[in-house]
């Protein structure tokens, strides 16, 4: 028997053909989902909310990988630590995680990077945790490449993490076809699929500086990732995910109405399902922020926080999350290749040793807290 696959854009046919001696064939269409799917309203929003639980989590990479390319990638994907790190999470309480993909990985290998996902899945579910994918990102290293990935830098912070689609690729519209195809074909893969919270599509987008040499023409990073951003919104909607679709806005700057916000980030709040945002502050503006965004009466996560020498701390931040009932989602989960457990500035100054007070992370390497009295907490807030 022949196994005959065209492919064309999402539109899969396959036609099993027989011997002549077998006069019946086999034929299956699986044709692209079209939807005229549109933001969710608040009413619509809330219902989806009410059925979740109080969501606490951490932003998850295992202490294996320096970064996306390197948790996912088949070589080396390591579903027995993942297990082990994710069930440390679920005893104290943590019940989902906000996970990052690459854009790469899926035009490299598609049908693998699924399958990982799948068993990915299956692990998180196991321990009760759900979680929130995201697609593209536009943090630190700026130029990523496949295959083996760089050993940390000492005492550097993220010095292997990459972006999503990285500069070059950021610039040359030629590659939205592919980017569709990732976005399309991973939602399409997981749009009723339980374990999967939701889609984050694009982590911090006008985050970074970009090189500019004196020969050429300077554009922002803004500009490239606006009309991206809005494909990728549309893009998802048309396959009807059951689950919602978020960017978060993050940084500073005046969220006090809606009129005095960014473009970016009007894009970002009129195309989310929920609302979903960072915050690395005192608990003071965290608070303030909480109030200015429920104006969308939409629900909110807090999908980044927890930065302890920046003044955002479980004890600051976690138990008024709880107050106002918004998803809690710090940065960083088990010590490793990462190195975020020191700050920012460790990509300007030079530090020699650990720090004194960790910057992120909740776990030492093998699984004892960095501070019990945080996971205490956590434990206490979720109800264990």
């Amino acid at each position: 028997m022949k196994k005959l696959i065209i492919t064309t854009g999402i539109l899969t046919f396959l036609v099993l053909s027989c011997k002549e001696t077998k006069p019946k064939e086999t034929k299956t269409v699986e044709a692209e989902i079209i939807s005229d799917r549109t933001v969710w309203d608040s009413t619509q929003a809330h219902k989806w909310y009410a059925e979740q639980e109080w969501m606490v989590g951490a932003n998850y990479n295992p202490r294996s990988a320096i970064n996306q390319l390197e948790m996912w990638q088949a070589e080396t994907f390591d579903l027995e630590m993942i297990d082990e790190e994710l069930g440390w999470a679920s005893e104290i309480g943590m019940n989902v995680m906000r996970v990052y993909l690459h854009d790469l990985l899926h035009k490299s290998d598609s049908i693998g990077l699924y399958k990982r996902m799948d068993d990915y899945l299956g692990v998180a579910d196991k321990h009760g945790i759900k979680t929130l994918f995201v697609f593209f990102d536009s943090c630190w290293n700026d130029e990523p490449k496949l295959g083996k990935q760089p050993e940390p830098l000492p005492h550097r912070h993220n010095s292997g993490w990459v972006e999503s689609p990285g500069h070059t690729a950021l610039r040359d519209s030629t590659q939205y076809p592919r980017y569709e195809r990732f976005i399309k074909g991973t939602i399409t893969k997981f749009r009723e699929d339980e374990r999967v919270l939701g889609w984050d599509l694009w982590n911090e987008p006008d985050n970074g500086k970009w090189k500019v040499s004196p020969d050429s023409i300077a554009r922002s990073k803004t500009s490239y990732v606006i009309p991206l951003l809005e494909k990728s919104f549309e893009w998802a909607r048309s396959v009807d995910p059951k689950q919602p679709l978020t960017s978060g806005i993050w940084g500073g700057g005046d969220w006090s109405s809606h009129e005095v916000l960014e473009p970016l980030q009007k894009l970002q709040l009129e195309q989310s399902d929920i609302i979903t945002f960072h915050h690395y502050s005192n608990p003071e503006d965290f608070e303030k922020r909480i109030i200015e965004l429920k104006r969308y009466n939409k629900p909110l996560i807090c999908t980044e926080y927890m930065a302890r020498t920046a003044g955002s701390t479980f004890q600051s931040h976690l138990p008024l999350g709880k107050k106002h009932q918004i998803g809690m989602i710090n940065w960083g989960l088990v010590d490793g290749k990462t190195q975020t457990k020191y700050p920012w500035k460790s990509n300007r100054e030079k530090f020699t040793k650990e720090p004194d007070v960790w910057f992120h992370e909740v776990f030492r390497a093998d699984g004892t807290p960095y501070d019990p009295e945080e996971t205490k907490l956590i434990e206490q807030l979720t109800g264990l």
